[in-house]
Formats: C-alpha cells, structure tokens, sequence
C-alpha cells in the first residue's frame, strides 16, 4: 500500500486528472448541448446518465487495453491509405459532431418556433444514446493519454473517477450558463464544429494538435467575455443617465 503512494504515483495521478478535465471539455460541452434540447425535467438526468456511462464506458476501454490497440491494425486500403477500426470510428463520430452543431445552429438561427419544434422532438433515451456514441469516440484521446503518463491501471481509473466527479459538478453551471448567454452557445457550438472536423482529419490520417483547437477555443471565449462586460457597462452606463434625466425633468 505504502508503495502505492510514492511521489512519482502521486505526481502522475495529479497530472492525468488535470489533463482527463482538460480532454472532457468537448465532451462536457457536448452533453450540456444534448441536454438543453430536452423538456426542463429530463435535463439533469440526462446530464447524470451521461457523465455516469461516460466514466463507465472509460473504465471498461482501460481494462481492454488490448482490444483497443487492435482497432488501430488497418482492415482495408482506400487510395492508398489503409483504414482501421478506430479511423472508422474516428470518420462516423466527426460527421457526426459536424452534422449535430450545424443543425443546432440552424435552429438557433432559424429562431424560437424551430428550437422549440426540436424540444419538442427530443427524447432521454435519443439523448442519452448519442452522448454514449459520442463518448466512446471522444474516449481515445483520454485513453491514450493516460496509458502515455502511466502504466498502473488504478492510477488511470482513479484519474478518470476524479475528472468525472468534476466535470459532473460543473455540468448543470455549463447548462445554465449556454442558456443565458446565447452568444456563448454559439462559440460551444462552433467549437464542437472545430472538434468534428479535427476527428474527420485525424480519421484520414492528418493529424492535427487539438492544442491548437483548444487555444482558438480560449481565445474566443476570452474575447467573448470582454465583449459581454463592455456590453454590461454600457448598459448600465445608459441606465445610470435615463435616471438622472428623470430626476432632472
């Protein structure tokens, strides 16, 4: 037990949690997405179920080590490129993302009679089965990195357990906070868009650093975010001289 907890362990324990949270944003993003489209009742419990089988689906894809290293042998060659289970994979579940943003999109822009026509539509048992498909394919980079930090499967599985506990603290805030700011769910959105199309690239064989999605990511919320203070204090600037116009007449 005690040599269980060396720093060495801890280290690497501490460092594939922050990096399981950081791997789980599109992920949690997602789920938030798929949830919004739910009736209010359904929400949570899609967000819940979610996360849960996620862990799940993570935990069952570390004991199977070997199984998943067989997805990556190639099955059959298309214009020289030779194509493996987790290119497929990989291909299916980019269309996919691509397909699901764009339409969400179209609904936001299409405006409240068609956003409430895709509620309206929407079931738990739809929701919860894309966020499982969708899972299982975002589950690679996290499997991959953590076999890249350690080999001790315990570490691995306590990391994922953490990063899950987190990600399931913040999902209802995430939820909450898309739907308040709209221009927030667009940028989700378009980052989801971004995520679909890096799975298409790497699924053909061009890899592309999901850093750099991540930093395009940031920014623009960084930007976003002194785009809505800047919007607040002009309002309460306006605000602040409606009343002291009143008072004057």
């Amino acid at each position: 037990m005690e040599a269980f907890f060396t720093t060495e362990i801890l280290l690497s324990f501490l460092t594939l949690s922050a990096l399981e949270i950081v791997l789980g944003i599109d992920n949690l993003i997602f789920i938030a997405l798929v949830a919004e489209n739910l009736p209010q009742e359904y929400r949570k419990k899609a967000r819940v179920l979610g996360l849960t089988l996620a862990l799940v689906i993570r935990v069952a894809m570390l004991f199977g080590l070997s199984w998943i290293m067989q997805l990556t042998e190639p099955l059959f060659t298309v214009l020289e490129m030779e194509i493996s289970g987790r290119d497929l994979l990989l291909l299916s579940g980019g269309g996919f993302l691509i397909a699901k943003a764009t339409t969400e999109m179209h609904a936001d822009i299409g405006g409240v009679e068609e956003k409430k026509a895709m509620v309206v539509k929407a079931t738990l048992s739809a929701a919860i089965a894309q966020i499982v498909i969708i899972d299982f394919v975002f589950s690679f980079d996290s499997i991959i990195t953590a076999v890249g930090l350690t080999d001790k499967i315990g570490v691995m599985v306590a990391a994922v357990m953490v990063a899950m506990a987190v990600m399931l603290l913040v999902s209802e805030k995430l939820s909450a906070f898309l739907q308040k700011y709209p221009t927030f769910k667009m940028l989700a959105l378009s980052f989801i868009l971004m995520i679909g199309m890096l799975l298409v690239a790497e699924g053909m064989g061009v890899h592309v650093p999901k850093a750099y999605i991540y930093f395009a990511f940031g920014f623009s919320m960084f930007v976003e975010t002194l785009n809505t203070l800047a919007s607040r204090r002009r309002k309460a600037r306006k605000q602040a001289q409606s009343h002291e116009s009143s008072a004057n007449s």
